[in-house]
């Protein structure tokens, strides 16, 4: 048995949440997008909550846990949607929120503590001319490091590709749990060796990442009659390498009729919510009429913070919105091969009709641009969810299962060697997020 009183004593000094309703609040994130999560973590929480302020009061909390064999589970602001943060076993829920210091701006590289909020890092970069390569749809409440344990890519994807992708990441510090905890920092290509990997690797408390340059961006709505029209102008925009964008989001009807920005979007047409700088927009109107679009809404960055932001309709706030109004909805997480791409998204559209809704966010992979789909599911069964996913991978799609807190079963399908290797090295004890890891459970 965990003595929790001679443990919350060794923690002085550090704010300890022991309140059961807070507790349980803050071991939630939003998993409950899936219905096969939501039944599969129903009830898990920690045993309380620790929010440290500093890296060092993070190595107090790591040398304490370790000494009582606690189990450890990292959050940021708990808006992934995998279970990320969601502790299997009990013990420590570790809040990073609180570690909120920007370090330093300069020459389009940042330095930042872990709970920095990606809104808030965005405003600063672009007092200096820079901004974020990309930031997921919940910019405005995500934690860097969160967004880099947890996330993959958003919002600006179409130019910078995914935080995978070499260049995207320059540093990770990390504090490990041995029995004498320390920090490490991680460079260049060891940074994949904690990225996307869930807080299992070691706790992060610094990043360092590259901006890219601020433009003034204009949102833009266009709509379109058919959807596969939509769709080519989606690719077209996307392969425009002259014209500046940041976002091109492309949704099937009856996906708009869940936005709030709905008033600019016809019954039975289909949307385009696009970002584009400035500088480009003069050209955008020739693209829009060669595919048969309509402009119906424009809005310019000195308007923001008016009416709506379009990003926010965008990405996984797509299925919030709609699950707000059809909490039977759930979605998919695909990527479209990069040829006959959209023949494939041709195919799927008719085939699975208003079961399966077409969401597509055009991103940057290996250099090209390809669809990924975020597609909305009138959710059924667990047994119907797996044949569509079937159907869609014996197609050439792949899916990311956002219905697994399995990190293998996820994205990843296999884990990465030289990740299983560090975490033996920083978590001795397999004390962080335990029973997220396929292959330990093997073992």
């Amino acid at each position: 048995m965990i003595d929790w009183d001679a443990l919350t004593a060794e923690l002085q000094g550090i704010e300890v949440i022991s309140d059961p309703n807070q507790v349980a609040k803050l071991s939630q994130d939003y998993h409950t997008f899936s219905p096969i999560l939501q039944a599969q973590l129903d009830g898990k929480k920690g045993d309380l909550v620790v929010r440290p302020t500093t890296e060092a009061e993070v190595m107090q909390v790591a040398t304490t846990c370790v000494k009582y064999r606690v189990p450890v589970t990292i959050r940021g602001a708990g808006t992934g949607n995998y279970g990320q943060c969601v502790p299997l076993h009990g013990g420590v829920v570790l809040d990073m929120s609180r570690m909120q210091a920007i370090r330093w701006i300069k020459s389009g590289v940042a330095r930042v503590e872990a709970g920095v909020k990606l809104a808030a890092l965005d405003k600063k970069a672009r007092e200096t001319g820079w901004e974020m390569r990309m930031v997921p749809s919940t910019y405005r409440t995500a934690t860097i490091g969160g967004f880099i344990a947890g996330g993959s890519g958003g919002i600006g994807s179409i130019n910078y590709g995914q935080l995978r992708d070499r260049g995207n990441i320059n540093a990770i510090r990390v504090v490990t749990m041995e029995d004498e905890p320390k920090a490490i920092e991680l460079r260049g290509d060891d940074i994949h060796k904690v990225n996307h990997a869930w807080g299992i690797n070691g706790i992060i408390t610094e990043l360092e990442i590259p901006l890219g340059a601020a433009y003034p961006w204009t949102e833009v709505i266009v709509t379109f009659a058919s959807f596969m029209a939509a769709a080519h102008f989606g690719q077209a925009l996307g392969d425009a390498d002259g014209m500046i964008k940041k976002l091109i989001s492309i949704f099937a009807w009856s996906i708009p009729s869940y936005f709030g920005a709905r008033q600019y979007i016809p019954d039975g047409t289909h949307a385009a919510l696009l970002m584009v700088a400035e500088p480009s927009l003069e050209l955008l109107p020739g693209l829009v009429q060669e595919y048969g679009g309509c402009i119906t809404y424009q809005r310019s960055q000195q308007d923001a913070g008016k009416k709506f932001n379009l990003a926010e309709f965008t990405w996984n706030h797509t299925t919030l919105h709609a699950r707000s109004a059809n909490p039977n909805i759930t979605y998919l997480q695909s990527l479209f091969p990069a040829d006959k791409n959209l023949q494939i998204v041709d195919h799927m559209y008719r085939y699975f009709g208003d079961e399966v809704m077409m969401h597509l966010e055009f991103i940057r992979v290996g250099g090209r641009t390809v669809p990924a789909a975020l597609q909305l599911v009138q959710y059924t069964t667990e047994e119907r969810l797996n044949e569509i996913i079937r159907y869609h991978e014996e197609h050439g799609v792949f899916i990311a299962n956002p219905h697994t807190y399995i990190i293998e079963d996820g994205g990843r399908k296999v884990i990465d060697p030289e990740q299983m290797k560090f975490k033996q090295m920083v978590d001795p004890y397999g004390l962080l997020n335990p029973g997220k890891i396929k292959a330990l459970m093997r073992s």
